[in-house]
């Protein structure tokens, strides 16, 4: 017995949904192997191009031992993911569409959350120079959505047949801000994991917060992502534990406050020490010495 033409659309359509099934299923399972040693350019590496741009992005690309993509997010009044570090576009480094300068007065005037995504891309990142980082490339660029940065850079990895990149991604987020410059972490966890699992790149994505909210929600809700505790207060290993209540994949703490002793008792609890922000040959000798796990760095070239 012949099956009609629109019989056999449907039992194709079946099939092809049954194996798309099972490919999401084989992503979500999927585990990639973390780097041995995780090289990160900070912001895409603020040193050398303009901060969390793609064009920083593929920048760092270029250094053969970098191995992930370090970068911050916001969310936009309309709910896009944006990639950017600060709560207000920058009056040190940022011009309005026009080209002008962002007055100083005006510095808490553009809240990312309270703005369109279309209008916080018209702003000029790239242009005016950085005063902290007098070697960084001077180019007109934007702020991108994540999900153009990770088209973008998944996309160069095909063109030019590169490994595979990591994706470390930060939640810009606090209870201070909540409800003013970014939403409840419940929110911002789901639009930002929404974009992540569109994307297909969950096994090569960490998430790392200041804010343990996000994390903690994460490891909830997603106990297969990898998770890093961002600290900037000293305290002892044992202590940060208790305060995140749970072991995250990593701990990344200042990088002056690394020593023998937090390596040796993060190691033996079996979570990974990937310090920010080491800008010298020395600091980053010393931390390499101690047998961090990673170094995020707004130098990659340093890497």
């Amino acid at each position: 017995m012949h099956m009609s033409t629109n019989k056999k659309q449907l039992a194709l359509i079946g099939l092809l949904t049954i194996l798309g099934c099972k490919t999401a299923q084989q992503n979500r399972n999927y585990q990639a192997a973390f780097p041995a040693f995780s090289a990160e350019a900070h912001r895409g590496g603020r040193g050398l191009m303009p901060e969390n741009t793609i064009l920083a992005m593929y920048n760092a690309m270029k250094y053969e031992r970098v191995t992930t993509l370090e970068m911050d997010t916001h969310i936009s009044k309309d709910n896009q993911v944006v990639v950017t570090h600060d709560d207000y576009l920058s009056p040190t480094f940022m011009l309005t569409p026009q080209g002008k300068d962002i007055p100083k007065s005006d510095s808490k005037k553009y809240a990312i959350y309270q703005m369109d995504y279309s209008l916080i891309r018209s702003f000029d990142i790239g242009t005016k120079p950085n005063p902290g980082f007098p070697t960084q490339t001077k180019i007109k660029t934007y702020l991108p959505l994540l999900a153009e940065l990770i088209d973008s850079v998944q996309l160069e990895i095909k063109r030019k047949n590169l490994k595979p990149y990591f994706y470390n991604i930060e939640t810009k987020c606090d209870v201070a801000g909540d409800g003013i410059t970014n939403p409840a972490p419940d929110v911002f966890v789901k639009l930002l994991m929404e974009v992540i699992q569109s994307k297909n790149i969950t096994p090569f994505v960490v998430i790392q917060s200041f804010d343990k909210r996000t994390i903690q929600l994460i490891h909830q809700k997603y106990p297969k992502v990898k998770t890093s505790f961002l600290v900037e207060t000293k305290q002892p290993y044992e202590r940060y534990m208790a305060e995140l209540g749970y072991k995250p994949f990593i701990l990344s703490p200042k990088s002056s406050f690394v020593d023998a002793e937090l390596v040796q008792k993060a190691h033996a609890d079996g979570v990974k020490v990937i310090p920010w922000t080491a800008n010298t040959p020395e600091e980053i000798a010393r931390l390499k010495a101690l047998k961090v796990d990673g170094i995020i760095s707004d130098f990659p070239n340093l890497l």
